[in-house]
């Protein structure tokens, strides 16, 4: 399906301005009445995507919910899809990559990440992602724009060509787009939601162990990744294509 938009490229442009005052709850049932299931959570269990995904259930909206297990995840996270399964009464698919990490030391090199972190991201999170995006019609991010200065232009809908070769796009649906940071804790909190104990040592964004640090005072939520190499992103938001 996601070989062709269901909508113009303009009529997402044009639906995404008129949500840009939307409550988060307003986007998501937007998304499920034009999508339903064909829409999916990617997570990598984030604060707002977490917070996306309560209200999702809270509203009685059923949205499929994966995530990518790189195999270099730190133990808490691993441990967190667990908890947050058992809390939301969910099962949170898992998408692997086809090398595991031997495998891919045996081809590419030992520690890929230290000499080719986005070599290493594109093999162990963009293509298991492409894979998925290919079957559904829509996808639902917990970005935020206040995250980064990379995200500072997210959208609250947004056309992604996720694999230009093959010129298949998808909808990417961010219901959070506008919150800060302290609106999505204090949900959390206020709702006793499961979150990743590493966010109390001080990592806000929090992605494979070897690329991912605690964040200094006054960094952006997002410093704490890939430190000493020019890369903020891992690619699974910008590689595969620009948003349109």
């Amino acid at each position: 399906m996601s070989d062709a938009l269901l909508f113009s490229i303009e009529e997402i442009k044009a639906t995404s301005r008129d949500l840009e005052n939307a409550s988060p709850a307003q986007i998501l049932e937007w998304a499920y009445e034009v999508f339903g299931c064909r829409a999916a959570f990617g997570t990598s269990f984030q604060g707002a995507g977490l917070v996306a995904i309560h209200q999702a259930l809270s509203l009685g909206l059923r949205f499929p919910v994966f995530t990518i297990d790189t195999g270099l995840l730190f133990p808490e996270t691993l441990a967190l899809k667990s908890r947050l399964e058992e809390f939301f009464e969910i099962e949170i698919e898992s998408l692997v990559p086809e090398m595991t990490i031997e495998q891919q030391g045996v081809e590419l090199g030992d520690k890929l990440w230290e000499t080719n972190p986005d070599l290493c991201c594109t093999l162990r999170k963009v293509l298991p992602l492409q894979k998925k995006l290919g079957t559904l019609d829509a996808w639902i991010t917990g970005l935020r724009r206040q995250q980064s200065d990379t995200r500072a232009k997210t959208q609250p809908l947004e056309v992604y060509e996720f694999d230009r070769l093959r010129g298949k796009h998808i909808v990417k649906v961010n219901p959070l787009v506008t919150w800060s940071s302290q609106q999505v804790w204090d949900y959390i909190r206020r709702y006793n939601i499961p979150y990743n104990p590493l966010r109390d040592r001080g990592f806000r964004s929090i992605g494979c162990l070897p690329c991912t640090r605690a964040v200094i005072s006054g960094e952006d939520e997002r410093a704490g990744r890939w430190t000493g190499f020019e890369k903020t992103e891992c690619g699974i938001h910008t590689f595969l294509g620009e948003n349109i």
